[in-house]
């Protein structure tokens, strides 16, 4: 059967009676403890401006009520209270509260760790303030009677996510705002990283390319014959020059007088020049026709002189340590 109209009214009517009472009962403001019955310590989030919808702010409060006050838990922050900061509802929630305790002899020591959650903004920055947390203690000697304890008020501004409008900065900037600083260490060591690997890439090239004595090894014979051919000219002067100074590294180089016939113990002595013997083979063959043949006879390389410094290069490189491009320096004499 279903209720009559009158019988819900009058059960509706009871049900906000008691939420009204109740909300009046939360609200009955009471004694104040005294201050000797109470240490409290705050930390409080480190800036007071710039915050925006999402940011959390934490708050850790540390709170000893003595004998014979005892802080009655039910008073806690409640999750997901709304609210309010002059009467407006201040855009702040609490979304979490951790109440760990520990007793003692003199009392009991409560650490309140809070956070709580920008959810609401304006257009322009509006200030904002963690809301002062009422802590009710009951009266263990005097059961009847009861007290209370606010936190401290910690007010902060919001800021919103775009700003609308003309902005004058110096009436907008919070005074007691620090800078915010960006952490540029990763991209500093990525950029030191980087300049050494071009460093050593440069010092590699230079040490391949370079034909002046900078680096160990790279005043060798061949580098200096190589710097002395260039400035020779290709007349057939000039070509007899350039071969007798590359005869002049190569003795340099193996000791001795180096020809055909102690080729092969020069480069079983140095096998870094192993690659290079068909070069010098045909080094040789241009010597032997430069100086020993017919003088009337055009020889054999369009461009000797080019040829003579493809050579040094090659045995430049040699001398290095490096695997000589037989590819670009095999040009026959």
């Amino acid at each position: 059967m279903l209720p009559r109209f009158n019988d819900v009214i009058h059960m509706l009517l009871i049900v906000c009676a008691l939420c009204f009472s109740q909300q009046l009962l939360a609200d009955v403001k009471l004694p104040t403890i005294d201050e000797q019955y109470v240490d409290i310590k705050v930390e409080d989030p480190k800036r007071d401006a710039g915050y925006v919808v999402g940011d959390i702010l934490n708050r850790k409060v540390t709170i000893t009520v003595k004998k014979p006050y005892q802080l009655i838990k039910e008073s806690l922050p409640i999750v997901g209270y709304e609210h309010r900061y002059k009467g407006q509802v201040s855009g702040v929630e609490l979304i979490s509260i951790k109440s760990p305790s520990t007793k003692n002899d003199a009392g009991e020591t409560y650490v309140l760790d809070l956070s709580y959650q920008v959810f609401k903004t304006g257009r322009a920055v509006k200030p904002a303030a963690l809301n002062p947390e009422v802590l009710k203690m009951r009266n263990t000697a005097k059961k009847k009677q009861t007290v209370q304890y606010a936190l401290p008020l910690f007010k902060f501004r919001i800021s919103p996510l775009s700003v609308i409008g003309q902005v004058r900065l110096d009436r907008e900037m919070y005074p007691f705002t620090p800078p915010l600083t960006l952490d540029s260490s990763p991209v500093i060591f990525k950029l030191k990283a980087l300049a050494v690997v071009l460093a050593l890439a440069l010092l590699g090239l230079l040490y391949i390319l370079g034909s002046r004595a900078w680096l160990p090894r790279m005043g060798a014979p061949f580098a200096k014959a190589f710097r002395d051919i260039k400035k020779m000219d290709d007349s057939p002067a000039g070509i007899k020059q350039a071969v007798t100074r590359v005869h002049t590294a190569l003795n340099k180089t193996a000791g001795a007088s180096l020809f055909n016939n102690n080729l092969a113990a020069f480069v079983a002595e140095k096998p870094a020049f192993a690659l290079a013997k068909p070069a010098i083979e045909q080094f040789l063959g241009l010597s032997n026709q430069v100086f020993f043949a017919d003088a009337s006879q055009a020889l054999k390389n369009n461009d000797p002189k080019a040829w003579l410094l493809k050579l040094c290069r090659t045995l430049r490189d040699c001398e290095r340590g490096l695997v000589p491009d037989m590819a670009a320096d095999g040009a026959k004499a």
